[in-house]
C-alpha cells in the first residue's frame, strides 16, 4: 500500500493504455532496444529483463503513427523485477516523462488519444 492507504492502480490518477510500441532507451552508456507494453499521458511501461535500477534517467526514441519520432527524457520510478522462479511473466519498469516540452507533451497526449481511441473500436 502506499503511504496514502490505497493500493497501485488505486493511486493512479491518469488512465493506462496497452500497446506495442518499439522504443530505443539509453542511460550513461547503455544502449537497449525493447518496448512499451502501456502508455499513460505521464509515463511509459517499458517491458525489458535488462531493467535499470529505480531513479535512472533514460533518454528514450520511439516512433509516432505519423512516421515522426519522438524522443524524451524519463525517470525509472518502479521496477518489476524478472525472477528466477518464473513467478514473474511481466518484468520491466516504469518511466515517468521529464522535461516535456509543450510540443512533446502535445505529441504524448495525441499519442495516448489515438490508442484510446483505437482500444475503445476494437472493443465496440
Amino acid at each position: 500500500m502506499g503511504m496514502d492507504g490505497r493500493r497501485g492502480a488505486d493511486r493512479r490518477v491518469h488512465a493506462r493504455y496497452d500497446t506495442e510500441l518499439s522504443v530505443d532507451y539509453a542511460s550513461d552508456e547503455n544502449f537497449l532496444f525493447s518496448y512499451i507494453t502501456n502508455i499513460s499521458k505521464m509515463g511509459i511501461f517499458i517491458r525489458t529483463d535488462d531493467q535499470p535500477a529505480k531513479g535512472t534517467r533514460l533518454r528514450m526514441r520511439f516512433g509516432l503513427p505519423d512516421g515522426e519520432t519522438l524522443k524524451l527524457e524519463g525517470e525509472v520510478v518502479w521496477v518489476n523485477r524478472l525472477r528466477a522462479d518464473g513467478d514473474n511473466l511481466n518484468p520491466g519498469v516504469g518511466v515517468r516523462f521529464l522535461n516535456l516540452t509543450p510540443a512533446q507533451r502535445e505529441k504524448v497526449v495525441d499519442l495516448v488519444r489515438t490508442i484510446a481511441y483505437l482500444q475503445a473500436e476494437e472493443a465496440s
